[in-house]
């Protein structure tokens, strides 16, 4: 499975920005997708995930303000409302895939998302 972000750019607080991830190769086995995030100096933290059956599950500064989502063909989306000056980080698409082989992560390249004035 290979994942493709983009959307990511500089918006200003209390402004909105979608992010979308593209899956290709053996994305029919993909289960869960979420996005992740990663600011300067910090650890990667949970934004939001969402299994193939459309359940959310979303970080606690997101809630209200993020929405994922995902299509048919397995495109990953973030919509990102109310965006604020912490909100800046590189943000990575994930995919949790399993196949008679075995079940593993992969990590899209991560899109910067930059929210200032």
């Amino acid at each position: 499975v290979q994942l493709q972000a983009s959307g990511g750019g500089l918006v200003q607080p209390g402004g909105s920005l979608s992010l979308s991830c593209a899956a290709s190769g053996s994305s029919f086995s993909i289960n869960i997708m979420g996005w992740y995030r990663q600011a300067p100096g910090k650890e990667r933290e949970l934004v939001a995930l969402i299994s193939n059956t459309r359940s959310t599950n979303y970080a606690d500064s997101m809630k209200g303000r993020f929405t994922i989502s995902r299509d048919t063909k397995n495109t990953l989306y973030l919509q990102m409302n109310s965006l604020k000056p912490e909100d800046t980080a590189v943000y990575y698409c994930n995919a949790y895939s399993c196949s008679p082989s075995g079940c593993s992560y992969h990590w899209g390249q991560g899109t910067q998302v930059t929210v200032s004035s």
